[in-house]
């Protein structure tokens, strides 16, 4: 599983609900009232009436948990990566993912916000908040999409 941005979020909520048990894990962004919003608009944002471009945009930094997935990807401590968005993982239930196998394996040393998700006994499971996307070419794709798919590759040999 790779998860990018919107996907990321996605999993958290289906993680929180049939994993955890919070069966009205939601977002904000699509249920504006839910009890349990495991995705929350950005405090920055919660003012914001006219939204235009006022997301999260631009490069962020973000620390890797060594020894996680993303850690022995990127081969760094810290990376910086391109955001767009406005909904972010919930730090209220950051604590409760972790302790139930969803690690939070990238986290921004400013905001504290999750950058990235890991499974660890899952095959390879990693969800990034940001867009790695902006970041490759054919030439020089992302790590994280060249990660996956020899990931992807490997588990079709050994399953097949």
């Amino acid at each position: 599983f790779f998860g990018i941005c919107l996907g990321m979020q996605m999993a958290v909520i289906e993680f929180a609900r049939n994993v955890i048990g919070i069966k009205d894990a939601n977002s904000t962004e699509m249920a504006e009232q839910t009890p349990d919003p495991v995705i929350n608009l950005m405090n920055e944002q919660k003012d914001i009436e006219n939204k235009g471009g006022t997301m999260r945009l631009g490069t962020w930094d973000c620390t890797l948990s060594p020894g996680s997935r993303a850690h022995k990807i990127y081969k760094m401590d810290a990376i910086s990566e391109r955001h767009r968005h406005r909904y972010e993982l919930n730090n209220a239930y950051m604590e409760q993912l972790n302790s139930h196998g969803l690690k939070t394996t990238g986290i921004n040393p400013d905001t504290g916000l999750a950058e990235i998700v890991e499974i660890d006994s899952h095959p390879w499971f990693v969800g990034v908040q940001y867009h790695p996307e902006y970041k490759s070419t054919v030439l020089t794709p992302h790590p994280l999409f060249s990660a996956f798919v020899q990931a992807c590759s490997q588990y079709a040999k050994t399953n097949s």
